[in-house]
């Protein structure tokens, strides 16, 4: 393995690593708890805000 191939490997990991987190933090945002609708629209959006954030603090 090159050294080039080994880097774009590197960083693929790395960007998969920051989708899986993306997506828990989605996904628990979306989870269904005790709490009212109005909370769990504030959790969901919270969710997605962090994914989001996640996403672009590594420019995918």
């Amino acid at each position: 393995m090159t050294d080039s191939t080994a880097e774009r490997l590197s960083l693929l990991e790395a960007q998969v690593q920051v989708l899986a987190q993306a997506v828990r933090a989605l996904a628990g945002g979306l989870e269904e708890g005790p709490s009212q609708d109005t909370e769990r629209e504030k959790q969901a959006a919270r969710g997605a805000r962090l994914a989001h954030e996640l996403l672009l603090s590594q420019g995918l």
